[in-house]
């Protein structure tokens, strides 16, 4: 790599460090050729396919991308056109994503759970040309839509599964467009090289659509150079190399998996692991073991309350010697923390605890060789990361958005301080504005947003991105308190942040998410939604009756159960910051459902239109 150094001096006065890699073009195209240059056979991908994991070379990568790059032009795509990706995380999402980039296109992605409106809405507002899809399932919502979206010309399908007697002409197999792409490359000879020299790296390279929370979605557009600035800092600050393992399993939609995933895992020579699905997640997790991990505080938070239940249900003397095991790694996790080093004593018991029972609980959650873990997408309780700390998961939380390409904060490994985000990154700004709002400056910083250039002039202001977070600084480590917009003020003028408290509700074994509630009201109340599976099994251990999801939620035992962990938490927090009441929802909901983001959090804005009536049941009857 030829890797040049740049500094310069921030508005507060300090020195930043930024490098570029001259080695790699101006593009992620031109990436991806420095790269299959040099390493040619090697393995980049691999996907598990019944039962077999399946290797796919860096050679084999850039044929894909080739074919899929030249079958687009072959249809007349150009330069600046947009074509969608929808489709859960499967290789072909990378093919062809990559192929779009190398046409000089745009590529959007569509969560495979979005509704067919919100297809048709995602379509019609980014003026896809071409769309890839999944399969039936998604190919339905993609034909459904296609009567309102005049711009679509082609629909091209990964999996011809259940549609041999498909006959559409805007349809496509991905082997006929494949082969449609081989053979204008032999027609064209050149035209793949000299097509990607083309493009410069100011050049719009991925939108990224907002989750639409507070209104109609909104596309990102993030440039080449806002890409490959993040590829070659944050591979270097996560310390991340050739020869990695990573678990490929976030949706391709969100920028964690597209930018920190995927581009971060070509630039450093990671090997990409593609589940089989999302139910086989821990499953994979646990035979492949990899070395690198980014995950949202969902994902960290499953595996924290399985081996919670797995306690409850082992022998007394299992629960002893877990309890022993734990409290030693916790011990030597707050000294980490407090940056000093454990004691002798504690060192020899850490090491018979590790060696023990703390090593079987990493091997059986699959993180035993784990050499960094990352979490950030959403807020989690600092007791997760603790608990993580003493299993001897190194897990550091990072904080970032999709309008500055990923990370904008990370926790130093060797000055971990519990409920901060850590410090600004190397290679960009940040600064508190006078109302406390985070704001980001940087080359990682996006271009604006898609056909909304109002919306970008009120999110980016002299140069410095708004981010709408509310937080606070000292000794240059932030703390996320929540979001501006949800800040609560109750009807006797206090300030509270409902985050602080949904973290610790859902540090919980039995509750998978929670909204507070109270802006205007005389106190907090809350609205919880169970962690099925946990709650299930409590349950059926404790001969409570039950038939479905909401006979489960309205049994009073489990009423009771949420009670107590209700109480729990409130002991932590001063008495006016107390939650009062609560409700459960009483539907089971699914990722498809409206109330839930792609990142399984519960839309705070969605559900207290939604539940208003339970809502208000809450203080009616008080």
């Amino acid at each position: 790599m030829t890797v040049r150094e740049r500094t310069w001096t921030g508005a507060d006065g300090r020195q930043f460090i930024a490098y570029e890699d001259e080695g790699i073009g101006g593009s992620v195209p031109s990436m991806l050729l420095a790269r299959v240059k040099a390493q040619g056979g090697g393995t980049i991908l691999r996907q598990k396919d019944r039962g077999i994991w399946k290797e796919v070379s860096w050679q084999q990568l850039a044929a894909q991308a080739r074919h899929v790059s030249m079958g687009l032009k072959a249809l007349g795509f150009a330069p600046g056109d947009v074509a969608a990706v929808l489709a859960e995380t499967i290789p072909e999402w990378v093919y062809a994503d990559l192929g779009i980039l190398a046409a000089g296109g745009i590529s959007a992605g569509i969560y495979p759970t979005d509704a067919p409106t919100q297809v048709a809405y995602l379509l019609n507002n980014s003026e896809a040309k071409i769309i890839f899809v999944e399969n039936e399932e998604q190919l339905d919502k993609a034909l459904e839509a296609k009567a309102t979206c005049p711009a679509l010309i082609r629909i091209v399908i990964f999996d011809m599964t259940g549609l041999r007697d498909l006959d559409d002409p805007i349809c496509e197999s991905f082997s006929a467009f494949l082969a449609r792409g081989e053979a204008h490359d032999r027609a064209n000879p050149g035209d793949w090289e000299s097509g990607i020299a083309r493009i410069t790296g100011e050049q719009t390279a991925i939108l990224v659509y907002t989750s639409g929370t507070t209104g109609p979605p909104k596309g990102a557009m993030l440039s080449h150079r806002n890409i490959l600035f993040h590829c070659v800092n944050g591979v270097r600050l996560a310390d991340q190399r050739a020869g990695d393992e990573r678990l490929a399993f976030l949706p391709m939609c969100h920028v964690a998996e597209r930018i920190v995933g995927l581009y971060y895992a070509l630039y450093s020579g990671t090997i990409s692991n593609y589940v089989e699905g999302p139910e086989t997640i821990a499953e994979n997790l646990r035979e492949l073991q990899p070395t690198i991990m980014t995950a949202v505080p969902r994902f960290w938070e499953r595996f924290h309350s399985r081996i919670q239940i797995e306690v409850q249900e082992a022998t007394w003397l299992q629960r002893q010697i877990y309890r022993w095991a734990i409290d030693t790694g916790l011990r030597v996790a707050d000294a980490r923390v407090a940056r000093k080093s454990p004691g002798v004593l504690d060192r020899l018991l850490y090491g018979l605890a590790s060696y023990f029972v703390l090593g079987s609980l990493r091997r059986e959650i699959g993180l035993n060789r784990i050499r960094w873990a990352y979490v950030g997408a959403a807020p989690i309780s600092p007791e997760l990361i603790r608990w993580y700390l003493a299993l001897g998961v190194p897990m550091l939380e990072v904080y970032g958005q999709t309008e500055c390409g990923g990370i904008a904060t990370a926790m130093p490994a060797g000055d971990i301080r519990l409920g901060t985000v850590g410090v600004c990154v190397p290679y960009g700004e940040i600064k508190l504005s006078a109302e406390g709002e985070v704001l980001i400056r940087g080359e990682h910083v996006f271009q604006g947003y898609w056909k909304t250039p109002e919306r970008t002039a009120e999110t980016v202001r002299d140069g410095w991105l708004h981010t709408g977070d509310v937080g606070e600084m000292k000794d240059g480590f932030l703390r996320v308190t929540d979001r501006m917009k949800d800040i609560i003020i109750t009807s006797g003028g206090k300030n509270i942040t409902p985050s602080e408290l949904e973290n610790e509700l859902k540090f919980s074994s039995f509750i998978a998410d929670a909204v507070v509630i109270g802006d205007k009201r005389k106190y907090l109340s809350c609205l919880i939604m169970i962690d099925h599976e946990n709650v299930e099994k409590w349950a059926q251990d404790q001969n409570v009756a039950f038939s479905n999801f909401t006979s489960l939620a309205r049994s009073p035992e489990v009423g009771k159960l949420i009670g107590r962990e209700l109480d729990r938490v409130n002991e932590k927090f001063a008495r006016v910051e107390q939650i009062k009441q609560f409700r459960l929802i009483e539907q089971k909901l699914e990722p498809e459902d409206p109330e839930l983001t792609p990142t399984m959090k519960l839309k705070r804005s969605f559900v207290h239109a939604k539940y208003k009536d339970l809502i208000d049941t809450m203080y009616t009857d008080a």
